[in-house]
């Protein structure tokens, strides 16, 4: 019979055994093989699964990206700046949450990772007060950005702090006023973070050595020929990046750049043209999707601009409508509650009583103002960033 302490001696070496493992030589393989160099006993997917965080799925990062996996068992990384410790090498001592440049907003301790809150203060990084003093003007004022908006419209105010959204629990939106939102840096296609190829900076990707591009997506090298690369930047359309962006290695970056309204794969999506010539978004009446407008109940038009339900009589309507020789809408459309409805077959007349003909406008590459402004009777209004007759010239560096 074996003496009473010794299964006490058995724990306590068995504690010391797993709390060390993560600070072993990367040479050191535990006790899955038979001998050292031997074959691991587990199956690679059986081995992975241990070396994942509970509750992720094959194909997440092993041992929290700070390791190798060695025959299930993690073995951190010593290379590194600071130390990563833990049995998946969760636990990095200089990973804690900060709020206003202070750790755990100097109201609690670090602890693996975690902030470990003082009485009274509570929030991943101790910094909202249980009990608030503030008057809610006052806690509002301290939210506001240089902008003098709330937590950036991205958050909401707890006395006096922002309280970022991330409903998901992703934690993509942060910073004091909410003002970093890293959902911007999330990869169409892969959906990863920067594309797999970088870091996030406060919504910037910081692309590694032989990437770029504003989710890092593009390889500094290539391996499509040109005319590969033009016909995937091309899709279903007569040009490559539908004429708003710039084709690399078979990838688009729409023009301009940080402009949410031009988007997709091969920049079709332009949600300029739901705005009129003064910036109102499908009349005020609707909602934009991937550049045509989605009218409320009881509006139509191209930009919404037209009610269905009309005040006036139609002696009165008719009278809006006339042009100055006295043509209901040029004779090239209806009147519909005093606003000219120009005829849909002839997809180029426009202007306010159907008296424009856009094929007036400037051409190029065969789009009428390129696919970057609107053609105001027989003129090109060029979008920010774009210029010349037919807004052709994309401004680059030039364009804050």
């Amino acid at each position: 019979m074996r003496p009473p302490g010794f299964r006490n001696f058995l724990l306590l070496a068995s504690s010391l055994l797993f709390a060390g493992l993560s600070a072993v030589p990367q040479s050191f393989s535990p006790s899955l093989r038979s001998w050292p160099g031997a074959a691991c006993r587990l199956s690679r997917a059986e081995s992975e699964r241990r070396c994942r965080a509970p509750g992720q799925p094959p194909g997440a990062a092993l041992c929290h990206g700070r390791g190798r996996c060695d025959c299930g068992v993690c073995i951190c990384h010593v290379t590194e700046p600071g130390m990563f410790f833990g049995p998946l090498c969760e636990c990095h001592e200089w990973v804690c949450e900060t709020y206003d440049g202070s750790t755990c907003a100097g109201h609690g301790k670090c602890d693996c990772g975690k902030c470990k809150c003082d009485q009274g203060w509570y929030g991943d990084a101790c910094q909202y007060p249980t009990n608030c003093d503030l008057t809610k003007k006052k806690s509002n004022q301290m939210c506001k950005n240089s902008q003098d908006i709330i937590c950036s419209n991205a958050g909401t105010c707890h006395c006096g702090r922002c309280k970022c959204d991330n409903s998901d629990g992703s934690g993509l939106v942060y910073g004091k006023f909410c003002e970093c939102d890293d959902r911007e840096c999330i990869d169409d296609e892969t959906e990863e973070i920067c594309g797999g190829h970088g870091q996030c900076n406060c919504g910037r990707c910081d692309c590694k050595a032989g990437w770029y591009g504003k989710k890092c997506e593009h390889p500094q090298s290539c391996t499509l020929s040109a005319e590969e690369s033009i016909r995937k930047c091309q899709g279903s359309s007569d040009l490559p990046c539908s004429g708003r962006g710039k084709c690399e290695c078979g990838k688009c970056t729409c023009y301009p750049p940080g402009d949410r309204r031009v988007y997709g794969k091969t920049c079709e999506c332009d949600d300029r043209r739901c705005e009129d010539l003064d910036g109102v978004v499908c009349g005020g009446h609707g909602t934009c999707s991937c550049g045509r407008c989605v009218c409320e109940r009881g509006w139509f038009g191209k930009l919404c601009q037209h009610p269905r339900k009309c005040n006036m009589t139609e002696e009165q309507s008719k009278n809006l409508c006339e042009s100055a020789d006295g043509i209901l809408c040029s004779g090239k459309g209806s009147c519909h509650c005093g606003k000219c409805i120009c005829s849909a077959e002839e997809w180029y007349i426009s202007g306010e009583f159907c008296d424009c003909d856009d094929r007036d406008c400037d051409k190029h590459d065969g789009l009428i103002c390129t696919g970057n402004g609107i053609c105001s009777c027989g003129n090109c209004e060029c979008w920010d960033g774009w210029n010349g007759n037919a807004c052709e010239i994309w401004l680059g560096s030039e364009y804050p």
